[in-house]
């Protein structure tokens, strides 16, 4: 059964484009694409596409991630993860569904949800240590 695609997906809203840097958390309201590099946490309310050439220090939210290039940070894909074969994650995942091509590396932790019950419990696990890393670092870590 092929997969309903959402309208509002098929457009990009956000492109961070090749020989770009960005400092700081991204808060994006729809489909986002990565070529160039980010520092900082990322968080889009529909698709995250991550170039081949990206370079992040971030994690990243979405509901559909694709890691084609490298991200340093934890991903959190509400509905499915694809990680390509040029794709380096290190970092831990939480998703729903997940796809690793042959070649990609992935060094952390991966928790697949096959319930809503699994994913919310998940889900507030990551946040919980995510609030006592900020505590203990003072405050310079971003929930996610």
């Amino acid at each position: 059964m092929p997969e309903k695609v959402n309208r509002k997906d098929l457009s990009i809203n956000t492109i961070i484009g090749p020989n770009t840097g960005v400092w700081g958390s991204i808060d994006a309201g729809g489909f986002t694409r990565v070529d160039g590099s980010v520092n900082g946490d990322m968080s889009a309310q529909g698709r995250v596409v991550v170039g081949e050439r990206a370079r992040m220090k971030s994690n990243v939210t979405g509901t559909q991630v694709t890691i084609g290039g490298v991200v340093r940070g934890n991903i959190l894909a509400s509905e499915r993860l694809v990680v390509l074969s040029t794709g380096l994650v290190i970092g831990d995942v939480i998703t729903r569904r997940i796809q690793a091509d042959e070649g990609c590396v992935i060094h952390g932790r991966i928790v697949v949800c096959t319930s809503e019950e699994a994913w919310n419990e998940a889900l507030a696990e990551y946040r919980d240590a995510l609030g006592v890393r900020e505590t203990l670092s003072g405050g310079e870590s971003k929930g996610v």
